[in-house]
């Protein structure tokens, strides 16, 4: 007997077991023929996560290699991530999730009427990466100290992070990121079919008291000041794909889900979903944290500089704006997409500033009948005044694109705009800057006197050697240069950089071809490039297909200049497209 299954699209996603019952000779008894798991399906037409493009379901539900996108807006870098949906026991895993996290919404799990709506299905999936008290899939470190657990970055895919969590009896793996939080959520996303991207957000906010403003607060020197407000360099997020019948849509769309807790003044939590387009249009009536999410890519910057104890004025920069790029990866491609008109208009056109001022009624309700002239002095009073106001125009420009071990070369670019001598005295400095914005040790300070004549474009070489700014880099590879003019000689001029340092390459060569159920060889080859030993060397390895389980490899300490190489071997196990991922890690970094 051939029996054929056709679930309804409103089905309940989960594992179903299917039992038949037998009548004969007036005895009647069961038998279990199996079990089958029924997933949403972007393929059909009738399914609220349909998508009618075929390279995007390939890339949005099928591709288990990804992009993580990090650095900063002026350098971006990249490294793969290993989704690995289609991993052995990674579905179980991904259904215990919706158990573990049924009562986020709903009391108990006796009702399971709600797994058939991919919005409550996200909701869950977004609270249980890193929110629920007891049993998150990840925790962050706090204060950046993870001692205790995983280096955060060390992660090259989400499997191990899935089965470390489930062989653990449920408990928090330590630790992770943003990255490896909206990766690990995404790989979940399209395990249960529901079509998934993780988005970067350059020159991300996250403030406690002004939902759309954040301000950063310096000494005369340059130094950054640790504030209650924090500027993240970049900020990772998921994307997922979803007609929302709550919000009557009719269609599928991009939905933005931050499984992320971040503070909002009522305590930390995770975002979302939130339909991309009611960002953009600055619709946050209509949607779940949608004064968040839109704050997040559209809050304005204010910087201040402390004087003493009570005189903070605001000094002349070129600030940019939050949210200055959203990027995600291309289908089909190893490139990046830019998204970020997805979720705002271009900056300074009459339909952003119409976005603008309509989340702005929304979120500060004293303002629900001013005019866009009053909402537009509003802001113009909170922002800094452009270095060309004050006649005066400055850029830090790279000279070099340094590596670990590498001196930073920039180039200091001062013009006169008016027609009379300017002599001015800057203090410059380099600290330290965390991905999340907060600031760490400040290692290299100097001072310079400029004569600038009328009309004049000067440039000004700058040097910072490895031997500066090597001892406190660690894992953190962001730096901020800054200089600052000196207080006491009128207005106060600012300019800054972020820099980010390369880490050395890993370098991966196939020694034959791979074959299913074949052995096959890899030679994985690492240059120290430092004047220096490089102590507690591991390389890990890793991919979906070709090893069970992460590979470590004990290097010892490399000399300076030295080339470790190793060969492994393993033997691919599953068809398809595959990817070796090798990952190196020392007391450095």
């Amino acid at each position: 007997i051939n029996i054929s299954v056709f679930p309804p699209s409103n089905a309940c996603i989960g594992r179903y077991i299917l039992n038949m019952q037998i009548t004969s000779c007036g005895h009647t008894y069961q038998r279990c023929l199996g079990d089958f798991y029924v997933l949403f399906n972007p393929w059909c037409a009738d399914d609220p996560v349909y998508m009618d493009n075929q390279a995007h379901r390939e890339e949005y539900v099928l591709n288990e290699h990804g992009i993580l996108y990090e650095g900063v807006h002026k350098h971006i870098t990249s490294r793969p991530w290993h989704f690995g949906q289609f991993e052995d026991g990674i579905l179980d895993i991904c259904l215990k999730i919706l158990d573990m996290g049924a009562s986020y919404h709903h009391g108990s799990d006796r009702d399971r009427c709600w797994r058939n709506d991919p919005v409550h299905v996200s909701m869950v999936v977004n609270h249980m990466i890193s929110s629920h008290t007891t049993n998150s899939i990840m925790k962050i470190p706090e204060n950046n100290d993870y001692l205790k657990g995983t280096k955060p970055f060390s992660w090259n895919g989400s499997v191990p992070v899935l089965q470390q969590w489930y062989n653990g009896r449920c408990r928090p793996v330590r630790y992770g990121y943003c990255g490896s939080l909206a990766s690990v959520m995404c790989t979940v996303m399209r395990c249960l079919g529901i079509p998934s991207r993780v988005v970067t957000n350059y020159c991300f906010p996250c403030s406690i008291e002004n939902p759309l403003g954040i301000n950063e607060i310096f000494d005369c020197t340059g130094k950054n000041l640790c504030g209650k407000d924090k500027l993240w360099r970049y900020h990772c997020w998921n994307e997922s794909w979803m007609a929302r019948r709550d919000i009557n849509q009719c269609c599928g769309d991009w939905q933005c889900l931050d499984p992320t807790p971040l503070e909002t003044g009522r305590g930390s939590a995770c975002s979302g979903p939130t339909w991309v387009r009611s960002i953009r249009e600055g619709e946050l009536d209509l949607d779940y944290d949608g004064h968040h999410m839109f704050s997040r890519v559209n809050s304005n910057y204010v910087g201040w500089l402390s004087q003493n104890n009570t005189k903070k004025p605001k000094f002349f920069c070129n600030a940019w704006p939050c949210g200055q790029q959203l990027i995600t990866k291309s289908v089909g491609s190893e490139q990046f997409e830019d998204i970020t008109g997805a979720y705002k208009y271009e900056l300074g056109s009459v339909k952003n500033k119409e976005a603008y001022y309509r989340a702005y009624r929304r979120i500060h309700p004293g303002y629900c009948n001013a005019s866009n002239c009053h909402i537009e002095r509003e802001l113009s009073s909170l922002k800094n005044p452009f270095l060309s106001d004050s006649g005066i125009n400055m850029k830090l420009k790279m000279a070099n694109c340094p590596m670990y071990g590498e001196d930073v070369q920039l180039h200091w670019l001062l013009e006169n705009l008016h027609s009379e001598n300017k002599n001015l005295k800057f203090n410059l400095c380099a600290q330290i800057i965390t991905y999340s914005g907060c600031p760490m040790d400040q290692f290299w300070k100097d001072t310079v006197n400029v004569t600038l004549g009328p009309r004049e474009v000067k440039k000004i070489p700058l040097c910072i050697s490895y031997s500066q700014y090597g001892p406190y880099l660690c894992d953190h590879n962001i730096m901020k240069v800054v200089a600052v003019s000196d207080p006491e000689c009128g207005e106060v001029l600012m300019v800054s950089r972020d820099i980010v340092i390369n880490r050395p390459p890993v370098i991966v060569k196939l020694l034959s071809q791979p074959r299913l159920k074949v052995p096959c060889t890899a030679e994985i080859s690492f240059c120290n490039p430092l004047q220096e030993d490089m102590k507690n060397c591991i390389m890990t390895l890793e991919g979906c297909g070709l090893f069970k389980e992460p590979m470590t490899i004990d290097l010892g300490t490399l000399a300076s200049n030295q080339q470790a190489r190793t060969i492994v071997e393993f033997t691919p196990y599953r068809l398809g497209s595959h990817r070796l991922l090798a990952n190196f890690g020392c007391h450095k970094f």
